[in-house]
């Protein structure tokens, strides 16, 4: 007779959600969203290497969801993140701030080593999990 109880799987872990939006970027994004020349599903954020700190955000129109694409949803609005770029946005809050001299997204990461002094870029290291 065996008596070994039989072996459960431990249940995952939940996955914390890649980005977080401010109300301001959040509204922004709808307002971009509706002002859309064609049928967008939300923004796709990504990272590309260059600048003079070596790496920049990237923020484009996302017109379908990849099989890739992390989607971070939050107040209200779609955020599709590059998949490339997940580690490196692990934990960051997305803002909007307009001024009379700019309009621009701002990513508040804790994984920014350092930005150039222009800001155009950052240098970032990946989110220790």
């Amino acid at each position: 007779m065996d008596t070994t109880a039989p072996v459960s799987k431990p249940k995952p872990r939940p996955r914390p959600q890649v980005m977080k939006l401010t109300e301001a970027a959040a509204e922004r994004i709808t307002e971009l969203t509706k002002r859309a020349d064609s049928e967008i599903v939300g923004l796709r954020v990504g990272i590309k290497n260059g600048g003079c700190a070596g790496q920049s955000y990237t923020v484009e129109y996302a017109h379908e969801v990849r099989p890739t694409d992390e989607v971070v949803e939050d107040r209200g609005v779609k955020i599709l993140v590059d998949p490339k770029a997940v580690l490196f946005l692990l934990g960051t809050e997305m803002d909007y701030k307009a001024d009379k001299m700019q309009a621009q997204f701002i990513f508040n990461n804790p994984n920014q080593v350092s930005a150039c002094g222009c800001g155009e870029s950052v240098q970032l290291t990946p989110a220790k999990v």
